[in-house]
């Protein structure tokens, strides 16, 4: 077997992909990244521009890759839980089926998330019973359909016909920058609260009871990174399914205040009704382009940075949520990021970096 490390992250330019790359490249792998805009500021990845719902332009795309290990960190939202399965379910068998000729594969990772034991973000709320917690990854599938099960479902089979192993990693909310992205909650709070401090609004939660004042637990994105690393290059974590957060629980009603002070705006709580994000951030498109202007700030279209649709499915949860990490720790991974520290350097890298005055 090879010592080289090649690593072929697919989704290199989302939250989770652009920080393993950083992880990775720190220790001495070659990789390419992979997204139809890839990064092109991180120093030594080899960017891979690519479709992947197209088999002929992946597959010339690919035609100088020659991967030990590949890393699927990326899905596509669509309409319906049917479209879900049929479009994420594309992607991970197209990437498996260019690179399977090549026989070079010695490793696939794929990370999905906690929805495997939610399922997909209306069910639980619909049908009024609410799943177990702490997840635990010997958890039975859900009886509903859902795309990460066919995701999962794609990568046992490629590797039942190509003979590598495998890892399944499921975080919770990523904390981590990504300009962008689209399932971001640290960065659309950032701005949330930056537009309070300069309107004077409450930073106003916008979520649920449960949420506020029941336990919860996030994943910091250089945490998710250096899981990703250990399972791909540690033998007893092969053929595994992992659950992947920080390590410590919070409440939002500890948190959200905490947050305010770094802003240094007035935290305002749960009050007896949900406020969502999306309402209120609805109007805020031209503030923020007057409000990038004023600080000479990077981003000026809100829509790039914030996505509060995705806050407020979060927040929104009629449960506390709560994450083992048993099976990896047992395992020799003992990587621990407290919560707070994940927004307070988030906070300051997106100040550092003129996203945020």
């Amino acid at each position: 077997m090879s010592t080289n490390k090649i690593a072929l992250i697919v989704g290199a330019s989302g939250i989770i992909g652009s920080n393993l790359a950083t992880e990775l490249l720190a220790t001495n792998w070659t990789v390419y990244g992979l997204a139809r805009r890839p990064p092109q500021h991180l120093d030594g990845l080899y960017p891979v521009a690519a479709d992947l719902l197209e088999p002929a332009a992946l597959e010339a795309a690919l035609a100088d890759v020659n991967p030990t290990h590949v890393f699927i960190t990326t899905w596509m939202r669509q309409d319906t839980e049917a479209e879900n399965i049929r479009v994420n379910s594309a992607l991970v068998r197209n990437i498996l089926a260019v690179l399977s000729p090549k026989g070079t594969v010695q490793h696939v990772a794929l990370v999905t998330g906690l929805k495997h034991y939610l399922g997909p973000f209306d069910a639980y709320a619909k049908s009024g019973t609410l799943p177990a917690t702490p997840f635990r990854e010997e958890q039975p599938r859900l009886d509903i359909a859902n795309f990460y099960y066919a995701q999962e479902d794609e990568v046992y089979a490629a590797a039942e016909r190509d003979g590598f192993t495998w890892s399944i990693h499921r975080p919770h909310t990523i904390i981590g920058k990504a300009v962008g992205n689209l399932m971001n909650m640290g960065t659309t709070l950032a701005v949330y609260a930056s537009i309070c401090k300069e309107t004077g609004r409450p930073f106003q939660w916008p979520g649920s009871e449960a949420q506020w004042h029941g336990l919860s637990d996030v994943t910091d994105a250089r945490v998710i990174a250096k899981q990703l690393a250990w399972a791909a290059t540690t033998e007893a974590a092969r053929n595994e399914a992992f659950n992947i957060v920080n390590g410590d629980y919070f409440r939002w009603s500890w948190l959200w205040p905490r947050l305010a002070a770094w802003f240094g705006v007035e935290a305002a709580g749960y009050d007896g009704t949900v406020r969502p994000l999306e309402a209120q951030m609805a109007d805020d498109a031209d503030l923020w382009r007057t409000i990038a202007a004023r600080y000479q700030l990077t981003v000026p279209e809100l829509d790039k940075l914030a996505s509060p649709w995705h806050t407020d499915l979060d927040l929104g949860r009629p449960l506390e949520v709560m994450t083992d990490m048993s099976k990896s720790r047992k395992l020799g991974f003992h990587v621990y990021q407290p919560t707070e520290a994940s927004f307070f350097d988030l906070f300051a890298q997106l100040r550092d970096d003129q996203i945020i005055p």
